[in-house]
């Protein structure tokens, strides 16, 4: 199957062919991000009005909708233009009124003439003390009462689409959907009671109750898996294709690691060992490693990842760490220079920074097979640098590289193993949406020896305090970051900028004590100002979100926010994490602008109540959604238009393994049950995957 099967293409036509659309309303439609009937079918109601018959009006609270038997008694044509028409109707208990606003009064007579009985249904507002129905949604004569569904879709809409159209449309493309094989695994679908795939599609389409909407409802879900399937298989052949049989294994005999481990003072926690025995078992495999180590602040991924690094060069090899910064790339270098000295391993660096000779030497020794751990920035991918057996490579902060770069970094070797490390908590769910090609280990528990951070909330007029405080701090040789929203003070909101605020702490603290750092200065600048905080020479760093990530400063022992009810928790979490890596007790100050939000005030309680970063990914998750979790620009998530990562997060789970499972038994999709997902794969738009597949 080499392109989109024939079955699809009435899905894949213009949105024009389908009844009641025409140009306009197509262009309508294209706004809500829907130009196909494929895209009708996967757009499923978001609401449902319960049309069933009632006796009476009587009682029905403003905005309940419902369908009542009326007698037309008298229409109250408007006595001046511009005023409403009001048809008189009673039902069994009550008399109320039927309004409409510019109508077609002959229409109307035609519609409801007096004396006779009609169905009505809409909306029930309240007008003067009396009930009434303005624009009723159906009106029609009991012989017809069939027409009027028991429970009605309420669908998404766009500007200038009714509820009316949009159902005429969506029916007209449920009819153009083709009965097609199964894909999903049958056991699996007979434990869950799932429909099959057209069978779902129009259940979905066909709610019988409130209860029907529901993410749980077996349609919605089985439609919901499709779409996560799809995308784990996606993600399933993007790793087969990577992780082609290496021909070689990696294994170490133990004895630096051994010297390593008896040197801490201290044993690895439970969740470090646990990594540390899933990466070595990974890289002494047949299969090349491709796994994502997970660790909140202060886990202790440093560890492992040097105990992994000494695996490649216990079997006669090499290991490299990458950075996004020189500033990061040296603090690696610190913190394994004495790891390095103990196991007696050349350790060496390579930036931007390096020229001449110094450089040349360097890339010598390396291609010499004399270093054996190197750390470093892009300057490793430069085409001069060569290795003479690069085993493993480890990708610092995953965020800030693109897969692109992750492969390049793994080129550099013979089909080396790679480790990507993010001290960025994501829930599960999230994860696996993200990293679904990869395995994923995880440091859930903190090392002894970390010290607690105290967290507090206080109102911005307290102010004055915090800054007397940093100044007991800085006179007692501590350190401090105090972190802005925005650069410079913006006219529509209310924040305050970090320019501001390095000049009034300037004029408090003294001109030498304090440091500024932001985005937008060029990045030379910035490395520099982060040195020498990092040296001490300043006492105090003024900074927008641009430490959030990595900076290891063990004297800094104060953390304060500013606003911080505009910044998100994953965020708020990781900017505690930069203070409570040394001896000192360590303070997080989050101040705020009362009067506070239900949400901010959820929010900050949070962060003030736990330290714990994967409980405050989920509740992060759960207030904000996926999409802004990450921040939808740089998460490279996918767009669900069914599936619902919050509420859906455990069949995440059950699709990657399935996925992986079919294309363990059948790598190349050629028996019946991989030909139908290929359809489906069409189907959802995943076929650029397909061509990832060694046939077809």
């Amino acid at each position: 199957m080499t392109g989109r099967p024939e079955t699809l293409y009435p899905l894949f036509a213009d949105l024009e062919t389908l009844p009641g659309i025409g140009p306009r309303t197509a262009r309508h439609l294209a706004q809500i991000d829907v130009t196909r009937p494929r895209d009708l079918i996967f757009t499923l109601p978001q609401g449902g009005a319960d049309r069933r018959l009632r006796p009476s009006v009587l009682g029905a609270p403003p905005g309940t909708t419902l369908t009542v038997r009326v007698t037309v008694r008298r229409h109250l044509p408007p006595a001046q233009k511009g005023r409403p028409y009001r048809v008189q109707v009673e039902d069994d208990r009550t008399a109320f009124t039927l309004v409409w606003f510019h109508p077609n009064p002959r229409y109307l007579e035609r519609l409801l003439p007096v004396g006779a009985v009609r169905l009505v249904s809409g909306k029930v507002e309240h007008f003067d003390g009396m009930a009434q129905i303005a624009h009723p949604d159906h009106v029609v004569p009991e012989a017809e009462a069939m027409t009027i569904p028991p429970f009605e879709p309420v669908y998404p809409l766009t500007q200038g689409v009714t509820q009316k159209v949009m159902a005429k449309a969506v029916a007209g493309a449920i009819a153009r959907a083709p009965a097609l094989e199964e894909w999903i695994d049958p056991a699996l679908r007979t434990a869950r009671g799932w429909p099959d795939w057209q069978a779902a599609l129009r259940a979905a389409h066909a709610p019988d109750s409130a209860a029907d909407l529901a993410p749980k409802a077996p349609p919605r879900e089985r439609l919901a898996y499709d779409e996560l399937f799809v995308h784990q298989m996606t993600l399933a052949l993007a790793r087969a294709r990577v992780r082609v049989p290496k021909g070689r294994q990696t294994s170490g005999d133990g004895r630096l690691r051994d010297r390593v481990l008896a040197g801490l003072g201290y044993a690895p926690t439970g969740a470090q060992s646990r990594a540390i025995a899933e990466i070595t078992a990974d890289m002494a495999g047949s299969k090349r490693m491709y796994r994502l180590l997970q660790g909140d602040v202060g886990s202790g991924k440093t560890l492992v990842a040097f105990v992994a690094l000494l695996t490649a060069v216990e079997a006669g090899g090499q290991g490299a760490m990458m950075a996004p910064t020189e500033l990061l790339a040296r603090q690696h270098l610190e913190s394994l220079r004495p790891l390095a000295e103990v196991a007696g391993v050349r350790l060496e660096i390579l930036t931007g920074r390096d020229a001449g000779a110094a450089r040349a030497a360097k890339i010598s020794a390396l291609a010499a097979g004399e270093i054996g751990i190197l750390v470093g920035t892009h300057a490793i991918f430069q085409p001069d640098v060569v290795f003479a057996d690069l085993r493993l490579a480890i990708v610092d902060e995953q965020h800030r590289f693109g897969v692109r770069q992750r492969l390049e970094l793994g080129a550099k070797g013979d089909r080396t193993d790679v480790l990507v490390m993010t001290a960025t908590p994501i829930p599960r769910s999230l994860a696996l949406a993200q990293y679904g090609d990869m395995d994923l280990s995880v440091l859930d528990e903190k090392p002894p020896g970390r010290t607690p951070v105290r967290t507090a909330l206080l109102a911005a007029d307290r102010l004055g305090e915090v800054v007397e405080h940093l100044r007991s701090a800085v006179a007692e040789g501590r350190q401090a970051y105090w972190v802005c929203p925005l650069v410079e003070e913006s006219e529509t909101r209310p924040m305050v900028a970090a320019e501001e605020r390095f000049q009034s702490l300037r004029a408090a603290l003294g001109p030498e004590v304090v440091g500024l750092v932001h985005g937008q200065m060029p990045a030379d600048r910035r490395e520099a100002e982060m040195a020498r905080f990092v040296t001490g020479e300043t006492r105090v760093l003024v900074a927008t979100t641009v430490i959030e990530v990595g900076v290891n400063v063990p004297n800094a022992s104060i953390m304060v926010v500013e606003q911080a009810e505009a910044f998100g928790l994953a965020q708020l979490h990781q900017l505690r994490g930069r203070v409570g890596r040394g001896a000192a007790a360590s303070t997080c100050l989050l101040l705020y602008h009362p009067p506070l939000g239900e949400t901010a005030l959820r929010r900050l309680t949070l962060l003030r109540d736990t330290e714990d970063g994967f409980r405050i990914a989920e509740e992060d998750l759960a207030m904000r959604g996926a999409g802004d979790v990450i921040g939808t620009a740089q998460s490279g998530l996918p767009r669900f238009r069914i599936a619902d990562l919050e509420t859906q997060a455990p069949l995440m789970e059950i699709a990657r393994d399935d996925a992986r499972a079919l294309l363990t038994l059948d790598p190349d999709l050629a028996s019946p049950r991989g030909r139908a997902l290929r359809t489906a794969m069409w189907l959802h738009e995943q076929d650029k995957a397909l061509a990832l597949l060694r046939v077809g």
